[in-house]
């Protein structure tokens, strides 16, 4: 945006407590139905709302000719059939590329992990990849009990803390990254990984689903591929399920895009409608759920039936240097110890009455989970107690809600896990 050509300092003050966005928001927000667009061929109704085409297949005006390859949406190539290319898809693909910074590609997936396998299709049976060691318990199960024994791609989880110690071999293609992980919200130098993958000839893959586009940029920090759960902080609302992998090499994209087609993993129109609406909102989302998480964290430290607290915007955080140089923000994910263990945090968890005791995050609503018994269930044990995963760490997502509401709700289900401690006589320990 220009500079606004006015020297009213009231004005320009109230610009910029109006506008706390970095500038974002207005790009992807009018992508595709933008009133500059007006009448054209991308918009020809003006409709200020992307419609919803159902349409499984397209009429040919020839044998084999696309139709309205010269449609934005359709990203060059017309369309033929819904699974190669479909509108509504398209319209949200274009977005996104809008809100991911450093972005010229995003193709969209029918998850998250569907997102996640089509960046494994890249690589070649025989090919080997490191990834993060305290990554999604999705996403390592996927790793070490599908792709690894189908498909004959060998991965090693490793600690990315020291880039200095990463053991490449001859044929490493890729590095998985999480950053920040999920759950113990570990923060890696992604510049710095990125320079050494190249020095390598390996491509960096950042799952960046804990920052969304708005809190974090991995593509202009020198990473190949980002890729997002759309179902998290991107749809915001719990009600649509679906991934997308952005890029700035044709050659990345093309491939991904070939995937996208061969496999199928396709998200229905409706699905992009439903996550284009909530891309829509989410600097407004990310703000409000992160200044919440913020004042969640201050409380937490404080409470007597809290051991440990694990957010990046905390001054303890062993990395909080490194995320505020590398992000615009420091998410509104929070982890904690609860005093005692897992029949302690049972009741933390069962006695919240604002949160919600379930799996997922990044929606309007606050969820609370115990990552051991849900979303890292599917980690060998031992593999969750070398990364601090027992069963006090409770994870929260922190939703839009009122602040006030939401710190009231932990204090009083905290209240009663001191209540339960005092009568047991379970004595404090300071982790993280």
């Amino acid at each position: 945006m220009r500079d606004i050509d006015n020297d009213n300092p009231d004005l320009e003050k109230l610009i910029q407590v109006a506008d706390p966005y970095h500038g974002q928001g207005t790009n992807y927000l009018h992508t595709s139905t933008s009133s500059i667009d007006h009448g054209s061929i991308e918009n020809p109704t003006g409709a200020v709302v992307v419609p919803i085409s159902l349409a499984t297949t397209f009429e040919q005006s020839s044998p084999g000719k696309a139709t309205a390859p010269e449609d934005p949406n359709s990203m060059g190539l017309g369309y033929e059939y819904s699974r190669t290319g479909n509108p509504t898809r398209g319209a949200f693909e274009r977005a996104m590329v809008q809100a991911e910074q450093g972005a010229n590609y995003c193709v969209a997936f029918s998850s998250g992990s569907a997102a996640t396998s089509a960046v494994m299709h890249l690589l070649q049976h025989g090919d080997h990849f490191l990834c993060i060691d305290d990554v999604y318990g999705g996403t390592q199960r996927y790793f070490r009990r599908i792709l690894s024994p189908v498909s004959g791609v060998k991965v090693d989880f490793v600690d990315m803390g020291n880039v200095e110690e990463l053991k490449f071999k001859n044929n490493t293609k890729l590095l998985w990254l999480e950053s920040p992980t999920n759950p113990t919200l570990k923060i890696t130098d992604i510049r710095k990984i990125a320079e050494t993958c190249h020095n390598h000839n390996c491509l960096l893959a950042v799952d960046s689903t804990f920052c969304s586009p708005y809190f974090q940029s991995p593509l202009l920090l020198g990473a190949d591929l980002v890729v997002h759960s759309v179902t998290k902080y991107i749809g915001g609302h719990s009600d649509v399920v679906m991934g997308v992998v952005a890029c700035n090499d044709s050659g990345l994209h093309k491939k991904l895009r070939f995937v996208q087609n061969g496999v199928g993993a396709v998200p229905s129109p409706f699905d992009c409608f439903l996550a284009h609406r909530g891309l829509k909102t989410l600097h407004v989302r990310m703000e409000a759920a992160a200044r919440n998480a913020m004042a969640i964290a201050l409380f937490l430290q404080e409470h007597p039936a809290v051991e440990g607290v694990l957010y990046p915007g905390l001054k303890s955080h062993p990395q909080h240097e490194l995320a505020k140089r590398q992000q615009h923000g420091f998410g509104a994910m929070v982890s904690f110890s609860c005093l005692g263990g897992r029949a302690e945090a049972a009741t933390f968890l069962k006695n919240l009455r604002v949160f919600c005791l379930a799996e997922s995050l990044g929606a309007v609503e606050s969820l609370a989970e115990s990552p051991s018994l849900m979303t890292h269930a599917s980690l060998p044990d031992e593999q969750r107690a070398l990364l601090g995963i027992d069963d006090s760490l409770i994870r929260l997502s922190c939703g839009i809600e009122s602040c006030r509401d939401l710190v009231e709700d932990l204090q009083q289900a905290l209240d009663v896990v001191r209540e339960e401690i005092n009568d047991n006589g379970i004595a404090k320990r300071q982790k993280f």
